[in-house]
C-alpha cells in the first residue's frame, strides 16, 4: 500500500527573471515500509520536491499545482498548524544534507533531541530525555555524551545524531537528503549501514536523494531519475539499472565505475541541463541526446508504462533505448 501518494506536483521559485521551474509535474508514491531513491544531476530538483513535500518552502517558493497525499489526507492544502502539528517530523521528518549544519552549535546535541520531541509530542522532560538515551544507543552513540556539543562530536557522530533526531517522533517517513555528504568512505558505509538496518528494524519508509548510484542500489526498492525538474524514468532499481528506458538514466548507469569491469575511461554526458527559466520545447533532454529528432524536439513525451512491473518512463524512444545496446556509443 502506498504511504506517500505524489501526483503532478510542481513548485517554481519566483525570480526577477520569471519562474524558474524546479519542480514541474512530479509524479511517484512509496509504499509502506519501502525505500525509494531519487537521483539525477545537482539543480535537477531533488532537494527542491523534498523541501516541496514537508512545505519548507524559502519566501520565492510557490506551489503551481498538484497532489501530495498520505493516508488519504491531501497534505498542500492542511492548515499549516496542522501540518506542523501532525505531520512534519511527526508522520515525516528529513535528514537534512550536511549534519555540520544541522545541529546548533551553542547547543547540547541531546538537548536538541529533547527540544524536537517536547516541541511535538506531549511528554514531560523526563520522558523525553529517557527517549533521547534510547536513540543515542539505537544509533551507536554513547548516552553519557548527551552533554555534549555538535563540536565534540566526530562528523560521522553528528551524522548519526541527526538520523536520532530524524527518529525522535516514531515518523512513518524519513527523508534522506544526501545522508552522507562530506563523510569519508569508510564513515559513509558505517552510516549507510545503520540507516538500513534502523529502516528495517523500525518498518519505516525511506526516500533517499543522493547523487550516488551505488547507495541506492545497496539500500532502496525504487528509484526516480528526476532530469530539469521533470522524472524521466522511475521503476525498480533492477528494472531501471539492467534495463534502463531513457537516454539519460542509461548515461548515469554507464557513466557509474564497475570496479570489476575491465579498467576502461569513465565516461560522462555531453552537454549541460537546461537553464528552468525557459527550458527548451519538447523533451528537455533533446538538446543533449543521441536519438533526438523533431518529435523530441516539438512534443513533450507523457510519462507511459513500459515493460510491465510499473516501470514508467517519459522517452519517445523508450523501446529504441532498450533494444538498441548503449545509445551512447553510436
Amino acid at each position: 500500500m502506498a504511504l506517500l501518494e505524489v501526483r503532478d506536483l510542481k513548485m517554481y521559485y519566483r525570480t526577477a527573471r520569471g519562474h524558474v521551474r524546479a519542480v514541474d509535474s512530479v509524479s511517484f508514491e512509496i509504499e509502506k515500509g519501502k525505500a525509494l531513491g531519487i537521483a539525477g544531476e545537482s539543480g535537477c530538483g531533488k532537494t527542491s520536491m523534498a523541501s516541496a513535500l514537508l512545505r519548507l518552502l524559502p519566501s520565492n517558493g510557490e506551489y503551481h499545482g498538484g497532489s501530495v497525499v498520505m493516508d488519504g489526507k491531501e497534505l498542500l492544502t492542511m492548515a499549516e498548524e496542522q501540518f506542523r502539528k501532525d505531520i512534519r517530523w511527526k508522520r515525516i521528518s528529513m535528514i537534512f544534507q550536511g549534519a555540520m549544519n544541522a545541529l546548533n552549535p551553542v547547543h547540547r546535541v541531546g538537548e536538541q533531541i529533547v527540544e524536537a520531541i517536547l516541541h511535538h509530542e506531549d511528554v514531560s522532560r523526563e520522558e523525553a530525555i529517557k527517549r533521547t538515551h534510547d536513540l543515542f544507543a539505537l544509533v551507536g552513540i554513547n548516552p553519557k555524551r548527551f552533554s555534549e556539543y555538535p563540536h565534540e562530536f566526530s562528523g560521522g557522530m553528528k551524522q548519526r545524531a541527526v538520523i536520532a533526531m530524524a527518529l525522535a517522533c516514531h515518523p512513518d517517513l524519513i527523508i534522506a537528503d544526501e545522508p552522507t555528504t562530506a563523510l569519508d568512505v569508510m564513515v559513509q558505509a558505517q552510516i549507510l549501514k545503520a540507516i538500513t538496518e534502523l529502516r528495517q528494524r523500525l518498518n519505516l519508509s525511506m526516500m533517499l536523494i543522493t547523487h550516488d548510484l551505488s547507495v541506492i542500489a545497496q539500500t532502496c526498492d525504487s528509484v526516480v531519475i528526476m532530469y530539469a525538474g521533470k522524472v524521466v524514468e522511475y521503476g525498480s532499481v533492477m528494472d531501471v539499472y539492467v534495463n534502463p528506458a531513457h537516454p539519460y538514466a542509461m548515461g548515469l548507469v554507464r557513466s557509474f565505475p564497475n570496479i570489476k569491469a575491465e579498467r576502461t575511461t569513465v565516461r560522462s554526458l555531453p552537454g549541460f541541463p537546461p537553464n528552468l527559466l525557459a527550458p527548451p520545447p519538447g523533451c528537455r533532454f533533446h538538446p543533449r541526446c543521441p536519438l533526438a529528432d523533431d518529435e523530441c524536439r516539438q512534443v513533450e513525451p507523457p510519462v507511459r508504462e513500459i515493460g510491465g512491473n510499473k516501470h514508467m518512463v517519459a522517452c519517445h524512444k523508450a523501446e529504441i533505448v532498450q533494444q538498441g545496446g548503449d545509445v551512447w556509443q553510436r
